[in-house]
């Protein structure tokens, strides 16, 4: 018998709490993968991974978040415990693959498209191994069209936001692409729920194995949310993340040296050559300057 779906059984709660979910994941996850492109320390690879932690989080707790509002008739809902927390750990490594191979390969088109796509397929990965994970008295299988474009929207929207994550500096930018990044999960959340149809067994209590959406509510709310709090005060005491690069750092045009005060230096931003001799008075002019210089003073 074919069950009745409905994704909104409590209306618009779980879809904008799973995409504020998706927002805080993807704008710590960008600000954590730009920090680490233009500031290059001996802190990259953990700024990395806790941008890769961050955006499978987020990404992990909007799916569930989604699905404490996705309900059959008369078939109960249970989830396992294993494999539901097991699609977390193929989120964070899957897309901490993509965010590493960007990282540390640098910003290519190729390496945009290969981090791109391992990601979207870890976040295509993860939702599909939730669902597996679902426990009902009924069947589930999937439109194939449906679940194809699901899977094209996730990998575009990886590959979005790591070209974001590269290209997008500001503050206000790099929030904005944390939205667009949200939006764009969560309609591969509902494109790849729109895919679902339910074949109901019978009629009666949910399966002994598992646990209920709202039994698993708890945990999920509180573990991830409590990581990405933390996440986020780590970000928010580094004003280079927060803020980009202070003034002190950003070229100024060439004007007059007031004597007395030393001259402004910056550190190469990324993909800006180490080399600053061209920026350097003259070499002549600077050893005739300070050949007259040296002449006063033995004068004197």
């Amino acid at each position: 018998m074919q069950g009745t779906v409905d994704g909104f059984s409590y209306g618009l709660v779980t879809p904008v709490a799973a995409f504020l979910m998706a927002c805080l994941g993807s704008a710590l996850g960008l600000r954590c993968t730009t920090r680490s492109l233009r500031h290059r320390d001996t802190f990259k690879a953990g700024w990395l991974a806790l941008g890769a932690t961050s955006i499978g989080t987020g990404i992990w707790t909007m799916h569930f978040i989604a699905m404490i509002g996705f309900s059959v008739d008369r078939a109960p809902i249970s989830y396992d415990r294993p494999i539901t927390f097991a699609s977390l750990g193929v989120a964070i490594l899957m897309v901490g693959i993509g965010i590493f191979i960007v990282g540390y390969r640098g910003a290519t088109p190729l390496t945009l498209v290969t981090g791109g796509t391992i990601t979207g397929l870890g976040v295509a990965t993860m939702h599909y191994l939730g669902m597996a994970g679902m426990r009902l008295q009924g069947t589930i299988d999937y439109d194939t069209l449906t679940v194809a474009l699901s899977v094209v929207i996730a990998v575009v929207a990886a590959t979005t936001a790591l070209w974001a994550a590269v290209s997008v500096h500001g503050f206000l930018a790099s929030l904005g692409a944390s939205l667009v990044m949200a939006f764009a999960v969560s309609g591969m959340h509902y494109t790849a729920m729109a895919a679902v149809n339910v074949h109901v067994h019978g009629t009666g209590a949910a399966t002994s194995a598992g646990e209920s959406a709202t039994s698993l509510l708890l945990p999920m709310l509180i573990g991830p949310a409590v990581f990405l709090l933390l996440a986020a005060v780590v970000v928010m005491f580094d004003p280079l993340l927060v803020m980009g690069d202070p003034d002190w750092q950003r070229p100024t045009a060439q004007g007059p040296h007031r004597p007395g005060l030393p001259a402004q230096r910056r550190a190469p931003a990324y993909g800006e050559p180490a080399n600053w001799s061209a920026r350097r008075p003259s070499g002549r002019g600077g050893r005739k300057g300070a050949g007259r210089g040296a002449h006063r003073s033995q004068e004197w």
